[in-house]
């Protein structure tokens, strides 16, 4: 066993899209400060954030129907729609900073314009799709949908869903053609390369075993090399858990107060996957559509057009299952052990509450391929069993903690914990995840660096114009933002033809 130990001023648990944006901006805020990163895997980005564990949306509100919610007068509350919108704008800022600033080539690498649609069947789901249109479409945000409730219409804009369809009852979409896929797999391998560069110590095969204080209240991290099992102790004024779903169990070994009496329940997904060309090149979108009643929020079911490796495929899914495990590539007892005394209670409450959500779960985990692809078919429906493969993709731990709304409430969302001075934060949740990884670290960085943040603003605005402001009050703003990131990350002037 190895006695080594060593100093530095950050460390930052998980070589994900969260540690990887949130070393990018110390590294441009304070170049000189050292950090190093810990990973248990042997590659960047190998769970959430690889790319064939989520669905590569860049998460803006344009699709996503459950960001939007009709309230008991008919009306619809575009608000946390606006809120998500944003955090993705800030996001494209950024990565168009670091574009112009050569630290990205070439943003094709990472980023691609697709459309982003929604997609309705039966009378009432459309009466709601035109609600949230007119809704969204006065937003400055959102300029740029469109709707049609006209077969021949959405023949055009989605032809491979469109085939063979039998029309018994009203259907309706809505597209914008500003979307994004997003391979935030190699977005965070291109960060940590350029992190790599720039003296950033990323040490891989390394499992944080403990975490504890320090007399002088600095963290002292007990790391086992996973191959050879020596340890080796490492020191950080500040540290950051973004350890996906591997956080909760780093975040109770620190035994801050903050972390008290939180739980988590872990939800796995599965995409089916089509790389038949001839399908895929008649399809070019990312189309949501409802949720099946009594299912989370995370499992709206979409069809997406992916770009990976420079090849397009298809994913339909996610089909929502179970396991015990906090990561993909996790332990079967990771559940188990993430049960404390001060969350015990906590998660029996989730666990009374939730029945329908495990009832769900046990009937997406027992779904033949035969069913699965029942399901697909209410999106395309010719499709045939064997242009489409079954992908595990990553797992998600849901935050339960006690809120306002009772006991054991399960959170749908992402949430930063950190201790009261500062000196450690954990990132905890799902989506919308990736997509909001810039405005979750300026987050960050207000919480644990108030010091600081004076003599950083005039840096966090020449890399992300709108900090500290709401786009909302600035129409023109919004508009030059949106053209400069279109521009910088190649997004503006592709207008693509769909296929016939």
């Amino acid at each position: 066993m190895s006695n080594r130990q060593t100093k530095t001023d950050v460390i930052l648990i998980g070589a994900g899209i969260m540690s990887a944006t949130l070393g990018s901006l110390l590294k441009e805020l304070v170049p000189d400060w050292e950090i190093t990163v810990l990973e248990r895997r042997d590659t960047a980005g190998e769970e959430s954030s690889n790319e064939w564990n989520n669905a590569g949306t860049g998460h803006s509100s344009l699709c996503e129907l459950n960001y939007t919610v009709e309230q008991p007068d008919g009306s619809i509350d575009i608000s946390k729609a606006v809120k998500v919108n944003e955090e993705f704008q800030l996001s494209k800022q950024f990565w168009s900073y670091l574009v112009k600033s050569s630290l990205i080539r070439n943003p094709r690498d990472f980023i691609v314009p697709v459309p982003h649609m929604s997609f309705v069947q039966g009378e009432q789901d459309v009466t709601f799709l035109k609600k949230r249109y007119e809704a969204l479409s006065n937003n400055p945000l959102f300029q740029g949908m469109e709707f049609s409730n006209d077969p021949e219409k959405l023949k055009e804009w989605i032809p491979l869903m469109m085939q063979d369809r039998v029309i018994n009852n009203p259907i309706a979409a809505t597209k914008i053609d500003s979307g994004t896929d997003v391979n935030f797999g190699a977005l965070t391998r291109i960060l940590f390369d350029q992190l790599k560069s720039s003296n950033v110590d990323i040490k891989f095969k390394q499992n944080v075993d403990d975490i504890k204080r320090t007399s002088d209240g600095s963290w002292e991290l007990k790391v086992r090399n996973v191959d050879s099992n020596t340890v080796e102790r490492h020191t950080a004024k500040f540290v950051f858990i973004g350890g996906g779903g591997g956080s909760l169990h780093l975040l109770q070994k620190s035994g801050i107060p903050e972390g008290k009496g939180i739980g988590g329940f872990p939800v796995s997904g599965l995409f089916m996957v089509c790389k038949n060309p001839e399908v895929v090149a008649k399809h070019r979108a990312k189309v949501y559509g409802q949720a099946a009643i009594g299912a989370p929020p995370m499992s709206v079911p979409h069809l997406d057009t992916r770009v990976i490796d420079e090849k397009e495929s298809l994913f339909f899914g996610p089909f929502a299952g179970f396991s015990p495990k906090f990561l993909k590539y996790g332990s079967m007892f990771d559940l188990i052990t993430s049960v404390k005394p001060h969350n015990l209670v906590t998660m029996l409450s989730a666990g009374v509450k939730n029945v329908s959500l495990t009832t769900y779960l046990i009937k997406q985990v027992m779904l033949s391929k035969e069913k699965r692809m029942e399901a697909l078919q209410e999106f395309v429906p010719n499709a045939k069993a064997e242009d489409w493969e079954l992908v595990l993709a990553g797992q998600r731990v849901q935050i339960i903690k006690d809120t306002a709304a009772g006991k054991g409430t399960l959170q749908f969302g992402t949430e930063v914990i950190s201790a009261a001075d500062g000196s450690i934060a954990a990132l905890l949740g799902a989506s919308p995840g990736a997509s909001t990884a810039v405005s979750v670290m300026l987050e960050i960085l207000n919480k644990c660096f108030p010091q600081h943040i004076k003599e950083w603003e005039p840096k966090i605005k020449e890399m992300i114009p709108s900090y500290g402001v709401s786009m909302l009050t600035d129409p023109e703003l919004i508009r030059e933002i949106q053209a400069s990131t279109a521009q910088t990350l190649g997004l503006s002037g592709e207008k693509q033809a769909m296929p016939q």
